[in-house]
């Protein structure tokens, strides 16, 4: 929670202070437009890596396999159109690196890894698929389908 609350503290300081800096080098009006032309083209790259994240979903339920990296990809254009959306330039930096593909890939690949570290007996430390409880008895039962 703490992660949160420096968050929503820091970027907002950072990003004025960069506004101001690159507003007192290059004028007012042109880092006005600096914002906004960054927003659309990011809005333009969002959608466009959008539709063909979308498209390799699709073509990977198709074959009958789990889509899981490319649903991360699109959770990270989610999450990169946000940042490039919100006014200032140090969102938009993180939201640009979140578009290029490798450096997603890469990003996607290390939350997979740390995830399968953190979880190596299952999610939650649960065995799902096993008949033993998290303290290793073994669970008995029978169970009736109502439908």
């Amino acid at each position: 929670m703490k992660v949160f609350f420096l968050l929503f503290l820091v970027v907002p300081i950072i990003e004025i202070y960069l506004l101001i800096e690159v507003g007192s080098q290059i004028g007012s009006l042109f880092t006005i437009f600096l914002i906004l032309f960054t927003a659309g083209l990011g809005a333009f790259l969002v959608r466009a890596q959008g539709f063909s994240t979308f498209a390799r979903v699709q073509m990977q339920l198709a074959k009958g396999e789990s889509p899981a990296v490319e649903v991360m990809e699109g959770i990270c254009l989610f999450v990169a159109g946000a940042l490039l959306l919100t006014p200032g330039f140090f969102t938009d930096a993180i939201g640009f690196l979140c578009l290029t593909p490798p450096l997603r890939r890469l990003m996607i690949n290390s939350v997979i890894r740390r995830g399968l570290q953190r979880n190596a007996g299952g999610f939650g430390g649960a065995n799902y698929g096993s008949n033993r409880s998290a303290t290793g008895r073994i669970i008995d039962g029978e169970y009736k389908d109502l439908d």
